[in-house]
This record gives structure tokens, C-alpha cells and sequence, in this order.
């Protein structure tokens, strides 16, 4: 259990971290895509590498990393955390539910019928690193009890984006590439039956299944997620192999590929159309799908659930708590912006996108963060 413990608050450390980096790595990207190197800037992202912009290899290569660490985390979670049982993850789990469907609701609301509803995936999911970012800045006054509740709803809200992504956000699949990916993810799974633990089958393994998937028409970022779940995780102990990759992989996702994800998709130039730009109405079913929807749907789903007796609150926790914690689920940023990518192909629509994106985000982020300032407060005194 100690291990369990060191791993979790290692986790949510790296997220906290990471959180503040990618906090200054959008503010520089933002700086410099509006100062008078701006068209250099972006430029420099879409430059071509092997037929591919930078950005494309960053957004396909680099996040499978991203997603095999979520995946890594959901594993641990499922077999001896917070999602290990029915009453320790029915609270999170119901929060996620609502967080995830009072957005869309909200958003397919406003754009029902119209070229944008397949951006109804874009305000459903939740940034961890961001969101646990605002949370440290509470300091060590916030309940443990707190962090667990957010850390949990936040991995299934994106496990609930990686179904969403492989649902929804698939092109017309080549069915031999994608049957070569799934054939080498079944190999992988005889390895771990048979109980091998040398990693280097299972990173070529994935490695592979990463090149068929990127070719078959489903995201590529998927094969990060199936490989997590082969990666043998015996006891769960220091010395298996999921612990060790999950304990390598924190750092270099959170103090590099994250950061690199935010500078390569927030060159972003504001001009004077800006006010325009969220105008439209997948900016507003963005912006009040996050900063409202988030929110109203975690508390909602989290108050019925403990109103029919499917879950308990935690006793230091109160509902001003839950909802303070719903609005830093309202951070989408990586998520939404991947999945604002996927969902659209008009350049100018996808900046406008991101904008909302990122103001969504920051008025959940001051909103989550000021909510829960003051119930702790008054929890102290």
C-alpha cells in the first residue's frame, strides 16, 4: 500500500509540476505568436519532417506517450486504486458521467443540426495536469480526500475521451492495416499471459501496432492506451514493469511532451476578429460546455448518486467541494484541443476553437480555484 501511495503522490507531484509548465509554455507560445516573429513561430511548427508538419509528429507520435502514461495510470487505478472497487469509484465515476454528458448536452444544444456538432466531444473531457496544477496552489490544506476525488474523476474523463476519439473520431479504417494492428496487440497479450517481463517485446510490440494503427484509420494515439493495458503489472510492486515504465514515462510527459503539445497548438494569432471568433456558435457550446456544463454535471451526477445511496461524500468533504472541484474539470485544454483537431478541418475554425478552448479554461480554472479557496477557509476556521 506504501507503494501504491508513493506512486500515486509522484503522480499527482509530476501533474502538479507539469501543470505550471504548461501554464507558461501557452502564455509563451501566446507572446510569440503575436509579437513581430509571429509568422517565423508558426511557421517553424509547420515545417516539414518526413512528409509530416512538426506538429503532426507531436500530435501523433509524441502523444501516444501521453496516452500510454493515462493508460499505465487507468491499469494501476483498476486493479488496486481508486477504481479498484464499486464504492471507492462510484462517486468519481458518476461526476466523470456528468461531466462528460451535461457538456455535449449543452454544446449539441446550441449546435444541433448545424456543420459543428461533431465537436460535441470537445468540451466532455478534462486537462490533469492543468487541473491538478490549480488544485496545488491551494497548498496542503486541501482534504486528501479532495485530490483522490479529482485525480480519479480526471483519468476516467479520459478514458471516456479515448473511447470518444476511437468511436467517433476514426476515418474510413483500412481494414488490413488495422487487423495487423489488433493481431500484434493479441500477440502481446499471449506475452503477458505467459507471464514475460522483458519490456523490449512489448515496446517493439507497440511501436509496431502504433505504425498499422496510424495507417488504418484510427488514431494512432490509441495504440498508447492498448499497449498500457499488456505491459505485465504482477503485484503492482517497484519491481514490475508497469510501475517502472509508468515511473520513466512521468517526467518526460509532463515537463516535455505536454509542454511541446501546448507551444505547437496555441501559436495562435489574436487580431481584431477575436471577438467574432466566439461568436460562433461552436465557440459558445465550447466555452458554456466547459465553464458551465463541467461543473453543473459533476455536482448533478455526484448529488443524485449520493441521494440514492450509490455513493457516499466523503466526510471531510463538502458539496461546495465537489462543485469547486467540477469547474477544474471544466480545464479541457490537451484533450479538447486534441480532440478539437480531430473533430474539424477548417483551419480558422479549429483556431477559434482553441481559443474558446483556452478561455473556457481559464475562467474554470480561476472560478474552480476561488470556490475551493473559500471552503477550505472556512473548513479551517
Amino acid at each position: 500500500m506504501n507503494i501504491l501511495a508513493r506512486l500515486f503522490n509522484e503522480f499527482f507531484e509530476s501533474e502538479k509540476a507539469g501543470g505550471f509548465i504548461l501554464i507558461f509554455a501557452t502564455i509563451v507560445s501566446l507572446v510569440i505568436a503575436n509579437s513581430p516573429f509571429g509568422n517565423e513561430y508558426i511557421s517553424f511548427w509547420n515545417i516539414d519532417a518526413g512528409g509530416h508538419s512538426i506538429t503532426h509528429w507531436i500530435n501523433d507520435g509524441l502523444m501516444t506517450l501521453f496516452f500510454f502514461l493515462i493508460g499505465l495510470e487507468l491499469e494501476r487505478e483498476i486493479y488496486c486504486g481508486e477504481l479498484s472497487n464499486l464504492k471507492k469509484a462510484s462517486l468519481p465515476l458518476f461526476a466523470a458521467l456528468g461531466g462528460m454528458l451535461v457538456p455535449a448536452g449543452l454544446y449539441l444544444l446550441i449546435n444541433n443540426g448545424t456543420q459543428f456538432q461533431s465537436g460535441a466531444g470537445i468540451p466532455m473531457a478534462t486537462d490533469i495536469a492543468f487541473a491538478i496544477g490549480i488544485l496545488s496552489l491551494l497548498g496542503s490544506r486541501v482534504p486528501f480526500s479532495l485530490k483522490i476525488f479529482l485525480t480519479a474523476l480526471a483519468v476516467i474523463d479520459d478514458l471516456g475521451a479515448i473511447i470518444i476519439i476511437a468511436v467517433f473520431y476514426s476515418k474510413s479504417l483500412s481494414f488490413t492495416n488495422l487487423m495487423i494492428a489488433i493481431a500484434i496487440f493479441l500477440i502481446m497479450i499471449v506475452l503477458n499471459r505467459f507471464k514475460v517481463k522483458n519490456l523490449i517485446p512489448y515496446l517493439a510490440g507497440g511501436l509496431a501496432m502504433w505504425y498499422f494503427m496510424l495507417n488504418s484509420g484510427v488514431h494512432p494515439t490509441i495504440s498508447g492506451v492498448l499497449l498500457a493495458f499488456v505491459i505485465p503489472f504482477g503485484d503492482g510492486g517497484e519491481k514490475s514493469p508497469s510501475y517502472q515504465v509508468q515511473h520513466f514515462l512521468h517526467k518526460p510527459v509532463a515537463f516535455l511532451i505536454l509542454p511541446l503539445f501546448a507551444m505547437a497548438n496555441t501559436c495562435l494569432p489574436l487580431d481584431g476578429s477575436l471577438g467574432e471568433g466566439l461568436s460562433h456558435p461552436y465557440s459558445i457550446g465550447i466555452i458554456t460546455g466547459l465553464a458551465a456544463g463541467k461543473p453543473l454535471g459533476v455536482l448533478l451526477f455526484s448529488y443524485i448518486a449520493v441521494m440514492l445511496g450509490l455513493s457516499s461524500l466523503p466526510s471531510e468533504l463538502k458539496w461546495k467541494n465537489i462543485t469547486g472541484a467540477g469547474f477544474l474539470a471544466g480545464i479541457g485544454f490537451t484533450m479538447s484541443i486534441f480532440i478539437t483537431l480531430l473533430a474539424f478541418d477548417d483551419t480558422e475554425l479549429i483556431t477559434n476553437a482553441k481559443i474558446a478552448i483556452l478561455l473556457a479554461s481559464l475562467v474554470a480554472a480561476i472560478t474552480g480555484y476561488l470556490l475551493l479557496r473559500t471552503a477550505i477557509k472556512s473548513i479551517s476556521e
